[in-house]
């Protein structure tokens, strides 16, 4: 049978206070140095491992940082968690990561598990933010920080980049390089930070170039890789096919240019092909796919950064909570001149 130490153990091993232990194990610096190291030998001797759960309830911190995440098996999603663990491990926060599977009552119910945890601060990825999560997010004690994504009246932090923008300057490569037939495979128009603001790229450049905006050439997608080929096989259908494809995912960009090749097309002599992400297929797929890149890694580690400022009281009222950052247009091989 194991016999779990305590610090009681370990206070009479050493021959001082349970206090004492407590301050030698929390790095407390009122402690004289030969005392704690008789401290440190008595725990390598019995093996003690302090209590993270118990050492929480005396600090109020858990060093724990809750993360919901929409879709654990996008490529997107993985490459900003990666940058919010490096900058955790940085300042010694532990992750606890949550994926809700793109459903909003999930992600309400997920957001209110790990709250209910103690976490000491949430990070919440990707995602339309609706009234509902506001309203889950007013209950927390604890700061919160939107990565990927913002709520409309940016009444909490985030981290994003200008997806308006964003969608404007991908469109525009294809106006300057003579497309005047320009379809669309949009994301849903109920997440305004990312879907319709889009949309709203796309239809700028458009308007802004004197082009008509047509109806029956935009088609509304779920980001992935199968309702990109369910929208080229309409386009394909329509009685005039667009000469170029503008897709608010990479995802959906490639599911265009394989659909178009299974149907005897070239990309991009016959239709160009341009998105917005820059996921590691976008230049690994045939032709390599020109696409508006955003710093995926960087939205992530600024995201826990800005978190950490939030739970360590570093910030000062006024001070920047709405970050965005730069998207870079990545030219390759999907895009010709018409």
């Amino acid at each position: 049978m194991t016999v779990t130490v305590t610090i009681y153990d370990v206070a009479r091993e050493a021959g001082v206070s349970m206090a004492t232990v407590s301050r030698v194990v929390n790095n407390n610096p009122n402690v004289k140095p030969q005392t704690r190291k008789k401290v440190f030998e008595a725990i390598e001797r019995l093996g003690y491992r302090p209590n993270a759960v118990a050492r929480g309830l005396a600090s109020k911190k858990t060093t724990t940082v809750g993360v919901v995440i929409p879709d654990i098996s996008n490529s997107i999603f993985s490459e900003v968690a990666r940058g919010i663990e490096d900058i955790a491990n940085m300042y010694h926060y532990n992750i606890i990561l949550c994926n809700a599977d793109k459903k909003k009552d999930k992600e309400i119910r997920v957001i209110n598990t790990l709250l209910e945890k103690q976490v000491d601060g949430l990070l919440f990825m990707g995602g339309a933010v609706t009234d509902e999560h506001i309203q889950a997010f007013k209950t927390s004690s604890v700061p919160i920080v939107l990565c990927a994504t913002a709520d409309e009246n940016k009444m909490i932090p985030s981290v994003d980049i200008d997806h308006e923008g964003a969608a404007f300057d991908g469109v525009n490569v294809l106006i300057q390089n003579g497309h005047r037939d320009i379809a669309m495979i949009s994301g849903s128009l109920q997440d305004p930070a990312n879907g319709y603001a889009r949309y709203q790229g796309y239809k700028r450049a458009l308007e802004t170039a004197g082009i008509p905006v047509r109806e029956d050439y935009v088609r509304i997608g779920n980001y992935r890789y199968e309702s990109g080929v369910e929208a080229t096989k309409y386009f394909l259908g329509l009685p005039q096919r667009p000469s170029a494809i503008f897709a608010a995912t990479d995802e959906m960009a490639i599911g265009a240019i394989h659909t178009l090749q299974d149907n005897g097309l070239r990309v991009p002599e016959d239709v160009s092909v341009i998105s917005v992400d820059n996921i590691r297929m976008a230049s690994m797929v045939r032709p390599t796919l020109t696409t508006v890149a955003q710093p995926m890694y960087d939205i992530g580690a600024v995201s826990m950064r800005l978190l950490t400022k939030l739970m360590n009281k570093e910030t000062k009222e006024g001070d920047l909570t709405q970050v965005i950052l730069p998207h870079e247009v990545i030219h390759r091989n999907s895009v010709a001149h018409k």
